[in-house]
């Protein structure tokens, strides 16, 4: 095979994922809290040929040689955390986070279990007995919230209201003439590697097992006070991130890429069937 089909073919594997990553993008670009994926690339391998000394005429200003590639790959898929457009929803168990922040939540019902976070704010309360609810995400993992420097989930008991105030402080507020109760304040956490952060199931972020979480996150209760920049909307979700005119820009440019390469690898095939022929 020559060098043609290998680069042709290589590139054309890592263009197929980079189509399937603006597939998905396009397709959850009404999902709540979703943060488009971008896809970088890398040579594979590249070679610097010699040649003939005939090729140094008078006048040359490029050095001798020429750089052949072997084609691309895609080496990391990134997470895009920027702020999506919030929408007023009017349920008071929707949140959103305005500024670099996530929610952070537990994949069970024990509070000592892995931790993930997410942007989806679009929360409910679900029964616990005895008339007491649990604040948790559409799928059902209980939200986080810190209290008194004590992690636990978030109970509102019977005959009260979730209130959020704009710094993640919680409230359970009954009826008039009633004392609101203090519930802690939301586990909120800033990004600080945003490379290690993979996206797992029902639009959640996970941290590798092997990575220690507080390399890639930072409670924002360990800021200085007003330096977060975080700032919680009750009664509202943000939107998808992703932007159809750029994503439908890319998947032009990549879909012309990807027929390129397998033009080439057409041609370099008919050109091998055709030096076979003369052999014969």
């Amino acid at each position: 095979m020559n060098s043609s089909m290998i680069t042709a073919s290589v590139s054309m594997g890592a263009l197929q994922q980079k189509l399937d990553l603006l597939a998905e993008n396009i397709s959850n670009a009404n999902t709540v809290g979703y943060k488009r994926k971008t896809a970088v690339f890398e040579d594979i391998m590249t070679s610097l040929n010699t040649q003939m000394q005939d090729f140094n005429q008078p006048g040359r200003r490029t050095p001798m040689g020429f750089t052949e590639g072997w084609g691309a790959r895609l080496s990391a898929i990134q997470t895009d955390m920027s702020q999506g457009v919030l929408q007023q929803t009017g349920n008071m168990n929707d949140i959103a986070i305005e500024g670099n922040g996530l929610f952070e939540v537990r994949t069970s019902d024990r509070i000592d279990s892995p931790r993930a976070f997410t942007r989806h704010g679009s929360f409910q309360l679900i029964s616990t007995g005895g008339g007491d609810r649990m604040l948790v995400t559409n799928s059902g993992h209980p939200v986080v919230a810190n209290n008194g420097g004590v992690e636990n989930f978030i109970q509102v008991p019977a005959g009260y209201n979730l209130s959020i105030g704009a710094d993640g402080t919680l409230r359970a507020v009954g009826n008039e003439g009633t004392t609101p109760i203090d519930l802690g304040k939301l586990k909120l956490v800033q990004v600080t590697n945003p490379e290690f952060l993979q996206a797992v199931s029902d639009n959640l972020f996970g941290v590798p097992t092997d990575v220690n979480p507080n390399d890639v996150v930072r409670d924002v209760t360990d800021l200085p006070e007003g330096e977060s920049g975080l700032s919680v909307r009750q009664g509202f979700v943000e939107q998808s991130n992703v932007s159809m005119a750029d994503e439908m820009t890319d998947l032009m440019i990549v879909q012309r890429a990807y027929q390129l390469s397998a033009r080439a690898l057409s041609s370099g095939e008919q050109m091998m069937g055709m030096a076979n022929n003369l052999r014969g």
